[in-house]
């Protein structure tokens, strides 16, 4: 059965990343018609996860590439976000974050360093805070 299914699957430009936002997207608007009861998102949810099946099965990698390539494109400014505020949790829990009020500048200060004196390395700019 297996080597059926990766006989099958030659050839095809198989599963990526916008194809795994379809699908995501078909499931949420299949939760949300579970709730509302809408004929719209039926159809809507249906038709995410007909399209990505479809890019998934396709044999025509260079519009599948180009669909790829057009979702990172116009999803960077999303992920960036996501990422920089995922390393913003990550150093919270050891680092506190000011901002400059003078440059806006943000400063990692480490935790447990009590009332100090912080110096803007942009702006040289000095205030207090408590780390």
């Amino acid at each position: 059965m297996r080597e059926k299914v990766y006989r099958f699957m030659q050839g095809r430009y198989g599963m990526d990343a916008f194809s795994g936002f379809l699908i995501g997207a078909g499931l949420l608007t299949a939760v949300l018609n579970a709730f509302f009861g809408s004929r719209i998102l039926t159809v809507l949810s249906w038709a995410f996860v007909i399209f990505a099946y479809s890019r998934i099965f396709s044999k025509n990698r260079g519009r599948c590439i180009a669909q790829n390539l057009w979702f990172y494109n116009h999803t960077k400014a999303v992920r960036e976000f996501v990422q920089k505020e995922r390393g913003r949790m990550r150093i919270r829990k050891t680092h506190h974050i000011y901002t400059c009020k003078k440059c806006g500048q943000k400063i990692r200060i480490p935790k447990g360093k009590g009332r100090i004196m912080v110096i803007c390395p942009k702006c040289r700019n000095e205030f207090p805070k408590r780390s």
